[in-house]
């Protein structure tokens, strides 16, 4: 261990961080120490045309299927606040359809599973929570006691010191400890499952898959024929990928490394600026990942064990203040890495193309209102997917983050009726209004109101134009 890193190692290990923690943390601390940036430029890797098709997958028979999910465990990761929507509490707790929360439908999800394989415990059901989520969604899942006591549903994703970028020693905030921290990644999963002991207890309990998803994507669920074809190719990882459209142009994508033939995830944070137009050119890299992903537990203990004790995902650097509300602290690093890099570290790790409805993530309040909307339906074993008049496509909504960036904001704007999003393919929101009943969007509409009185939207249908308000 570098003097350098000593600290860091001494601070972590105080505040009662796992060896595989810590471990996981120097591996990013040397990287950053080689001055390595985790930029992948395009000249190291190559693209993929084409993949295997989820759609074309059989459904595996009852009698095969109940002893495949006897084997697995479902992950979610439930470690985000929203605090973007301006939400001091898990994400998961928002209300998303008849009073039910995100968490209300995950419950329901795994219940439905459990029914359909003949009743008990299994699957297993795991949330990944960070400290600040943990409590309130034990308090959530105990409305389902069925699903087992809520303290053995969950196990705690670390966290990690700053970095001050001028000497890399760990960041000192007396006034507010708690900035001394940020999250690092959802590639902490790895550390965490193995650092809280969760990973042999589960391989001791004969759990050999494990489906992992985010949990504010309600469309990500169990799906037996990915199962299936899951245990039958023997990978020992498989990520769910589907096609790239302009709105995910941004977003990061899948590529081959010809070096060593392994698949690799590129985020936007590694690719260079001089690659830029290569990144978002959807026909050349035409996958991005979807967070769902599929791992063999045996081989996740087998690689931790070859690499002492943890996944060697690539760092990513991100260049932050210590006060992320005040620009003139100091500047700090902090390196997190991403759940989906591990595809790398497993040689025949696989890659599928599944269909858009498994991908539906809310990350702000417009897509809130896409999945309130009926441009989705819950499905009778609680998944919330696009409706199939959508073509796999969600509508593409644009509300003024000066009044709608917020929950409440939306809740304002949503309080009386929530417009019909089936058949419309973009929405803009300028200005304060609220829909009143009977609204219905089709093609592109634009509303304007440049007066800070809030607008009435009447009943009706609006279509492919601007619709000023008063």
């Amino acid at each position: 261990m570098s003097d350098r890193f000593l600290p860091f190692a001494q601070k972590m290990c105080a505040d009662g961080l796992s060896p595989a923690a810590v471990r996981a943390f120097e591996n990013n601390f040397r990287a950053l120490e080689r001055h390595e940036t985790g930029l992948i430029p395009e000249t190291q890797l190559s693209p993929i045309s084409s993949l295997p098709s989820a759609a074309a997958l059989p459904a595996p028979a009852t009698a095969a299927l109940i002893p495949l999910l006897h084997r697995t465990v479902v992950i979610k990761l439930n470690g985000g606040l929203g605090t973007g929507m301006g939400l001091e509490k898990a994400k998961s707790l928002l209300p998303v359809r008849d009073g039910l929360s995100f968490l209300d439908l995950i419950a329901r999800q795994i219940l439905h599973l459990r029914h359909s394989s003949g009743g008990g415990t299994l699957p297993r059901f795991l949330l990944m929570n960070s400290f600040s989520t943990s409590e309130d969604s034990r308090a959530a899942l105990a409305n389902y006691p069925t699903l087992g006591p809520p303290a053995d549903l969950e196990f705690l994703q670390n966290r990690v010191p700053k970095i001050l970028a001028d000497s890399l020693a760990p960041l000192t905030w007396p006034a507010q400890p708690d900035l001394e921290w940020c999250p690092p990644g959802h590639g902490d999963l790895y550390p965490s499952l193995a650092g809280s002991g969760w990973l042999d207890q589960l391989l001791a309990q004969g759990i050999t898959y494990a489906f992992v998803s985010n949990a504010d994507n309600l469309g990500a669920t169990l799906d037996p024929a990915l199962l299936a074809w899951f245990a039958q190719s023997d990978a020992p990882f498989l990520m769910e990928v589907t096609r790239r459209t302009p709105a995910d142009k941004k977003g990061g994508h899948l590529a081959l490394r010809p070096a060593d033939g392994r698949l690799i995830l590129r985020e936007s944070a590694q690719c260079p600026d001089a690659d830029a137009a290569s990144f978002q050119d959807i026909e050349r890299h035409r996958f991005f990942n979807t967070n769902n992903l599929w791992i063999r537990l045996d081989h996740l203990r087998d690689t931790l064990a070859l690499h002492g004790g943890l996944l060697p995902l690539p760092m990513i650097r991100n260049a932050k203040t210590a006060d992320p509300r005040d620009p003139a602290s100091p500047p700090v690093y902090q390196l997190e890495t991403a759940m989906g890099a591990a595809i790398e570290s497993f040689p025949g790790a696989r890659a599928i193309e599944v269909n858009r409805t498994r991908f539906a993530p809310v990350k702000t309040t417009s897509d809130l209102l896409i999945i309130r909307s009926d441009a989705c339906e819950l499905t009778p074993d609680f998944r919330l997917q696009l409706a199939p008049q959508r073509g796999g496509l969600p509508p593409e909504v644009d509300l003024d983050s000066a009044h709608y960036k917020l929950v409440d904001g939306l809740d304002h704007l949503l309080a009386h009726a929530i417009p019909s999003l089936l058949h419309c393919q973009k929405l803009r929101l300028q200005g304060p209004a609220q829909f009143q009943p009977g609204v219905i969007l089709r093609g592109n509409v634009h509303f304007i109101n440049p007066s800070p009185t809030p607008a009435l939207i009447p009943p009706g249908t609006y279509a492919d134009a601007t619709y000023p308000l008063s």
